[in-house]
């Protein structure tokens, strides 16, 4: 695009959130301009935790195993008493979405990975150097003003914008001057990085000691992070002093003084959503949209689900399939879900990070006393207490008794199947970038008419029907109307006999928009279509 053209999105932040968002619209064949006023990855001590959801979100975007070649999988994280005693451990076994639930990596490495990505794209543009001074919005889309390294002005018109920059955001407070609502906390922590990590210690250590509470982890390519909490009094950037790092660290490793520190920087901790997501034809996702304490690692994996709930729904938006104001379910179903993740980062902060030592040392004994109970063990241990989405708005079919509303509006999960030429594949890279329905062991639309088959096509829906592992003759497959794919790891079966469904609709996003019995399929299809389709 030159500097006067049209683009159908505009991202303004080349952040790891607005280059995955600018990812899936490049996937979804949507011209996209990303606007960064940095000219470069910065190269700061920041996020280090993706999930499971997170990783299905990079393989939608066709990048999940370049991230992955750099990221430390299945990664432990311990808690530690104030005397260093280990009360709980949390390593999730569950690859209910295909992926591991704790994963590590460096964000300006992953943030440069997903750069390149975008070169995959002729239609996805990315202008580094670049600052957004204003933007307007009509009935027909957006105007930008933007500015350039050399103090040039230009405009740019879109048809979407959505703002991706950052807790500061320029979009958010500026353009459309929205409320931040939450809190600042008030202590600050010191985060120090090195390289040639001393330590034997392959997990994330968080250490509730009241006199100084800090986190230690270890990080791709030999590098360990140490987060220390800051006291009042103690300046931060005063802690930034090279004899105040290795005073922090000098307990902490056998010899400081040998120590490469490669970053240090001091950051607040924020718990913070914006009063809307939706404004018109501007959106906010990412840290512009909400800011979570880092306690529990959902601050970046929140960002990266909200780049997968809305970028097929602007993709369908602006390719005539699905109805403008759908884009409002964005908000929906994203709002109250990043309320809840930030409710428990402040819960495990306030637990954690006790300075009080008479309540650390209740705290301590509460919990070990609590950690050989199998049901609470296992329960920490597979992080069920990670608030899960689950949707309730126009884009999804709830109310239906010919719908199973207890399934609809939560992710369904990700196993191997074999496809009909025998090869072994993830279910997510069969679907492609499209919604899905698939239906078990039965064809659902056998009673359907052409009508309601040519407005699936049209929709961007394709049909899926799964059998048994090798249910068929030696050799070939079972057969049946649509794409007949077997059940390799014999996770389907047991899903959909658990459930007492004989099919689901999935979103590009792989949430459950609709479920149920076979003789209901071709009418909750009909009803789905006459609610989203365009």
């Amino acid at each position: 695009m030159s500097a006067g053209a049209q683009a159908q999105v505009l991202i303004v932040g080349a952040g790891p959130v607005g280059v995955t968002l600018a990812n899936l619209l490049g996937t979804y064949g949507i011209a996209t301009l990303v606007i960064e006023r940095n000219l470069d990855v910065l190269d700061y001590p920041r996020a280090v935790g993706i999930d499971d959801e997170a990783l299905r979100t990079f393989q939608a975007a066709g990048m999940a195993d370049a991230i992955v070649r750099d990221v430390i999988q299945n990664v432990p994280m311990r808690m530690y008493t104030a005397d260093r005693r280990c009360f709980a451990e949390i390593q999730p076994t569950t690859r209910e979405f295909g992926w591991y639930r704790r994963n590590l990596f460096s964000q300006p490495l992953g943030e440069a990975t997903l750069r390149q990505g975008l070169q995959r794209f002729p239609h996805v543009e990315l202008r580094s150097g670049v600052e957004l001074r204003d933007l307007v919005q009509d009935d027909q889309g957006v105007l930008a003003t933007i500015v350039d390294a050399r103090g040039m002005q230009d405009t740019l018109r879109a048809q979407y914008a959505v703002g991706c920059d950052g807790g500061r955001s320029t979009v958010r407070e500026k353009i459309l001057k929205l409320p931040y609502e939450g809190k600042t906390h008030p202590a600050k922590w010191v985060v120090i990085e090195c390289d040639g990590d001393p330590l034997d210690a392959p997990y994330t250590a968080l250490h509730c000691e009241p006199r100084r509470p800090y986190v230690c982890l270890a990080l791709p390519y030999g590098v360990r992070r140490w987060e220390f909490m800051l006291f009042p009094g103690e300046d931060g950037e005063q802690m930034l002093a090279p004899e105040k790092v290795r005073e922090l660290l000098h307990e902490h490793v056998a010899d400081v003084e040998s120590l490469n520190i490669i970053r240090a920087r001091v950051y607040t901790h924020n718990s913070r959503v914006a009063g809307a997501l939706v404004c018109g034809r501007i959106c906010l996702a990412g840290d512009a949209a909400h800011i979570t304490p880092p306690w529990i690692g959902q601050g970046l994996n929140a960002g990266l689900r909200d780049a997968f709930n809305l970028g097929w729904k602007l993709a369908w938006i602006l390719q005539g399939r699905m109805k403008p104001e759908l884009l409002a379910s964005y908000h929906e179903e994203r709002h109250a879900h990043v309320k809840a993740m930030i409710a428990l980062a402040d819960l495990f902060g306030a637990v954690l990070s006790q300075k009080n030592r008479l309540l650390a040392w209740c705290r301590d004994k509460f919990f070990l006393a609590i950690k050989d109970i199998a049901r609470v063990r296992d329960y920490i241990l597979q992080m069920k207490f990670k608030p899960m989405p689950s949707f309730r708005s126009q884009a999804v079919i709830q109310g239906d008794p010919r719908s199973r509303s207890d399934l609809v509006g939560r992710m369904f999960l990700q196993s191997l199947v074999e496809n009909g030429a025998g090869e072994v594949v993830r279910l997510d890279d069969l679907c492609g970038s499209r919604f899905t329905l698939l239906s078990w062991r039965s064809d659902v639309l056998a009673g359907a008419d052409l009508e309601l088959r040519r407005r699936m096509e049209a929709f961007g829906c394709d049909y899926l029907q799964g059998a048994r592992s090798r249910s068929g003759q030696r050799g070939q497959p079972p057969t049946g109307a649509g794409v007949v794919i077997q059940d390799y790891e014999n996770r389907l079966n047991a899903w959909f006999k658990e459930k007492g469904v004989d099919w689901v609709l999935l979103r590009p996003d792989r949430f459950i928009a609709a479920a149920g019995r076979a003789e209901d399929a071709p009418a909750v299809m009909a009803r789905y279509l006459d609610r989203v389709a365009a």
